[in-house]
């Protein structure tokens, strides 16, 4: 004959079992949290290519600028980017090339005049 197991749950066994599922929430928690990337700030970087100069410069923690100069036509633009409100303005543009300075002499590796 047969026996049933005993399931009756005294109140240490209930106890223990709640600690428990409290317990792998909370890593899971601690997981996720600690496991989240960092924002990504694009401070101090620059890039400078053959007919575009770009460098970023931070005015404020939630205000950056973005310099961009056409080393072609020797123009520069300054973008403002608000990350607070999400939006991107021109701050200010120059003649770069202004009067008796001339630009360096350049290869031309894509053939254009």
């Amino acid at each position: 004959m047969k026996t049933k197991a005993n399931l009756s749950l005294d109140s240490s066994t209930f106890l223990v079992g709640i600690l428990a599922v409290t317990a792998t929430i909370l890593f899971v928690g601690l997981l996720v949290v600690g496991n989240s990337p960092a924002p990504a700030f694009a401070s101090e970087v620059g890039s400078l290519g053959t007919d575009f100069s770009v460098t970023v410069g931070q005015v404020t923690r939630d205000t950056e600028v973005l310099y961009v100069v056409d080393n072609v036509t020797q123009r520069m633009m300054v973008y403002q980017i608000d990350r607070k409100n999400g939006t991107i303005i021109i701050q200010d543009k120059a003649e770069l090339g202004s009067g008796t300075a001339t630009p360096p002499a350049r290869s031309n590796p894509r053939g254009r005049p």
